[in-house]
């Protein structure tokens, strides 16, 4: 009986459909005027169970206001099309690593959560410094150690003082609850 009765409802309701996707979920979308301004309320209806995991990403974007336009049929198909190339490809580009790799001409290092990467230290200690032309400076990392916190100083030193009446820093000196604001 409330099946017929919401099918009736549904005639005289100013909802509109706006399209259904591949799984058989409808699209529907009504004008409301709330508050004097017109908004757009839109919803699915699922053919079978409630799954949100089988609406497709268009239509995501499109229930969330991201899109003006619904999709259309000709789009979900271009995008479906596209989506199944990209799955064969990145399945050839796994064979043909593996194929590689039995091969013996990709070495593939495996390391424990680190990534790979050039030495930057080593890098930067070959080029010369700035007066001494194409004299190579070699430096240790103690070197490196005392340019960096002399740096670091030089930058602490240029920052202009905020003048606040909020406290500031979190140093050595630093003890919760002590602050007063000023009288």
């Amino acid at each position: 009986m409330s099946k017929i009765f919401s099918r009736i409802a549904g005639y005289f309701s100013s909802r509109t459909l706006v399209g259904m996707d591949k799984s058989g979920n409808r699209y529907f979308a009504r004008k409301e005027e709330i508050d004097g301004i017109m908004k757009e309320k839109r919803w699915v209806v699922f053919k079978s169970e409630w799954d949100p995991t089988s609406i497709p990403v268009e239509w995501i974007c499109w229930l969330n206001g991201q899109r003006k336009i619904a999709p259309t049929p000709e789009e979900m198909v271009e995008l479906e099309a596209r989506r199944e190339r990209i799955k064969l490809n990145v399945a050839r580009l796994k064979e043909e690593e593996e194929k590689k790799l039995k091969e013996g001409s990709i070495h593939k290092s495996m390391s424990a959560g680190k990534v790979g990467g050039p030495d930057l230290r080593s890098f930067v200690r070959q080029f010369p410094s700035s007066a001494d032309g194409d004299e190579v400076e070699e430096t240790s990392d103690k070197a490196d150690n005392m340019r960096q916190t002399k740096e670091r100083t030089k930058e602490e030193e240029e920052k202009p003082v905020p003048e606040s009446t909020e406290p500031t820093g979190s140093g050595a000196s630093f003890k919760p609850g002590t602050w007063q604001p000023p009288t």
